[in-house]
């Protein structure tokens, strides 16, 4: 079962995230087999870190939250909430297949929080921009709750453009950028 998890940053915490990095790295390394995509969301500075995207393949809804929870940057208080849903990852790839490489151009994360019936459940066309992209969904796996993407783009209203905006209550845009270890 794959899970989308972000956890987004509480104001103030970029000192107690910077300590804690290296317990952060060593907890998501035990993850590296079920990892989809990772990176950090980040502030308009594109350096300031506002929260941690995760995506990940696990067992059931019960391993998902011990790994959204059990995080170091959780227990320590870096974070001011966690979103933790079902997903689909429509792309059947990770990050590290995406054809665009780890750099260059724009990179974001786009939430779709859905309303009524489902939108946007096919991949769309210029797939080559994705990165990851899949639905939300419930615990059962049959609600579904919206969309998830990490998207290159050159901007945020391109970004947000790959999802159907009435058929959301909200759209969020984050810069974001992949994640993991440099080496």
């Amino acid at each position: 079962m794959e899970f989308f998890c972000y956890h987004r940053d509480r104001p103030g915490s970029v000192g107690l995230r910077d300590e804690l990095l290296e317990e952060h790295w060593s907890y998501m390394d035990r993850y590296a087999k079920e990892m989809i995509a990772r990176g950090p969301t980040l502030a308009g500075d594109g350096d300031t870190p506002t929260g941690s995207v995760h995506i990940v393949d696990l067992p059931d809804p019960v391993a998902a939250r011990g790994f959204a929870f059990d995080e170091p940057n959780y227990q320590a208080g870096v974070y001011r909430d966690v979103l933790l849903r079902r997903w689909r990852n429509t792309l059947e790839r990770t990050m590290w297949d995406f054809p665009g490489g780890r750099t260059g151009g724009n990179r974001y994360l786009v939430l779709g929080f859905g309303t009524g019936q489902a939108a946007d459940l096919a991949v769309p066309p210029d797939r080559d921009e994705l990165i990851a992209y899949g639905p939300l969904l419930s615990d059962s796996g049959t609600t579904w709750l919206g969309t998830a993407a990490l998207v290159r783009a050159p901007d945020l209203d391109t970004a947000r453009a790959i999802l159907t905006p009435d058929r959301y209550a909200d759209i969020e845009v984050h810069n974001w950028q992949f994640g993991g270890r440099s080496s």
